[in-house]
């Protein structure tokens, strides 16, 4: 409130909630070490592409964990003096480094789909390549589910950004395996490398979204729509009570937001009625949004200064 003293509710106030989200960034991990071994058997047995743009995906999913593992290690950190809002926009390298690292796996999918476009070769024991196959894509949706629910709870971006990668590898297995079962029933072997190369477009899309989404909110981008509207309502509910605010701004940071607005009140209120009202505010605008760092500002209503910096470029 005021003179710069800003009330954090959640992990910037002394919890530890990205050092707890760490345990299901090691159950990516976990899924991530067993998919591999079942996909790079299966595309050991059938020499299919489909499945081996299948086992590198699952590569990138290992790398990505890790990387989110580390991430919110360095989220968990409290604010220090060089770094007084925290470290919770790391979790933006780690969605970032994961977009990253499936452009790559993409393209690396789409040189060996071509390869064998080419060099057309007999896919082999396609049944047992096919159970194995599908066991890995249980198991990656079993634990895309865990990562993408706890993510949006908890507010992670790291988690829910590589739930979703978990999901899109499901869904690239499902097509692999359609693809497999259509080259067994037909002999028409081109079509693995083609699904391949499908597979691969459908994984840049997946890093395109990862990567605008990092990028945005190292931008410093507002809260959600959703939350501005409910911070919003809690304004106006105070209006009625003789006050006006302006200047008001958010920031989203992975797991924890700011708010800071500037609250216009009559002159000849006391300090302490004043202090009341600004810590009541604070209090509603944080139950509105999770996890927020409030800082309010009083200023006269009389004083033509005071509405000097209403614009967001002051």
């Amino acid at each position: 409130m005021d003179a710069g003293v800003t009330r954090t509710q959640g992990p910037g106030a002394g919890e530890t909630v990205p050092t707890a989200l760490t345990v299901f960034a090691w159950l990516s991990v976990a899924a991530a070490v067993v998919t591999i071994a079942l996909k790079g058997l299966a595309y050991w047995l059938t020499g299919s592409v489909g499945l081996l743009s299948d086992a590198l995906e699952s590569l990138v999913n290992l790398a990505a964990a890790v990387m989110a593992v580390i991430m919110l290690q360095i989220a968990a950190r409290p604010p220090s003096e060089e770094h007084a809002y925290g470290f919770s926009k790391a979790e933006y390298f780690s969605s970032g480094f994961e977009g990253a690292l499936i452009f790559l796996a993409a393209v690396a999918i789409v040189v060996a789909a071509v390869e064998r476009l080419y060099v057309p070769k007999p896919l082999q024991q396609l049944d047992i390549g096919l159970l194995i196959s599908g066991a890995a894509a249980v198991v990656n949706l079993i634990v895309a589910q865990v990562l993408i629910r706890t993510g949006r709870r908890r507010n992670s971006i790291a988690l829910e950004a590589d739930g979703h990668h978990l999901m899109t590898d499901v869904w690239t297995s499902v097509g692999v395996i359609v693809a497999l079962v259509a080259v067994l029933f037909t002999g028409w072997q081109w079509l693995d490398p083609v699904i391949a190369i499908g597979v691969a477009i459908n994984i840049l899309w997946t890093g395109y979204r990862l990567l605008r989404r990092s990028a945005l909110g190292l931008l410093d981008r507002a809260v959600p729509a959703s939350q501005r509207a409910a911070i919003g309502e809690v304004l106006s509910r105070y209006e009625a009570q003789g006050a006006k605010f302006h200047a008001l701004r958010t920031r989203q940071a992975a797991g924890r937001s700011f708010v800071s607005v500037h609250v216009l009140v009559p002159g000849a209120w006391t300090v302490q009625h004043g202090h009341e009202l600004l810590e009541e505010i604070e209090r509603d605008i944080r139950v509105a949004v999770p996890n927020a760092a409030v800082l309010t500002h009083l200023e006269p209503v009389e004083d033509p200064t005071s509405f000097l910096d209403g614009e967001l470029d002051r």
